[in-house]
């Protein structure tokens, strides 16, 4: 699997970890092998900017998903196909702010908002209740699977 991160925010992120996590969720939804995948994290700056662009909504967000061949999760018999997933962006100084209000630490926030935008690009999404209910009980999941505690609370804007 080719994860690559590039950490532009300023802020200090356990960017293996990141890693780790991701290796870790695309493998529990039987992603190709091969498939691709980008974790750019951005200041607030740069965020509002491609909040704006990608969404036209303003101000700075905590995770933005940019699919690309849009891919779906596969099962045991049937991964699915090599491809490219796309991209990721979080903002860990959005990411600050939502871990102190929820009373866990950055990385924490860090690894939940790293889940959330892996499994918009998988074609998860939270915009009706059912979709809501599915998206954040497969999040917890897969957080709790690979932290071996209890996944933090969502604070997904």
């Amino acid at each position: 699997m080719s994860i690559e991160v590039n950490n532009e925010s300023g802020v200090s992120v356990d960017e293996a970890e990141l890693v780790s996590l991701s290796r870790y969720v695309l493998e529990q939804l039987y992603i190709h092998p091969q498939a691709e995948l980008s974790i750019l994290l951005v200041d607030e700056t740069a965020m509002e900017k491609l909040h704006v662009e990608l969404m036209d909504e303003p101000g700075a967000t905590d995770v933005l998903s940019v699919p690309m061949d849009e891919l779906i999760p596969g099962t045991p018999g049937r991964p699915t196909p090599q491809g490219i997933l796309g991209d990721i962006a979080v903002c860990p100084q959005v990411a600050e702010v939502q871990a102190k209000a929820a009373g866990h630490g950055l990385q924490d926030e860090m690894l939940l908002l790293t889940t959330h935008g892996l499994l918009h690009l998988l074609g998860y999404d939270h915009a009706e209740p059912a979709e809501k209910d599915e998206m954040f009980a497969l999040q917890r999941e897969l957080l709790t699977g690979f932290t071996g505690k209890e996944a933090p609370a969502e604070t997904i804007q």
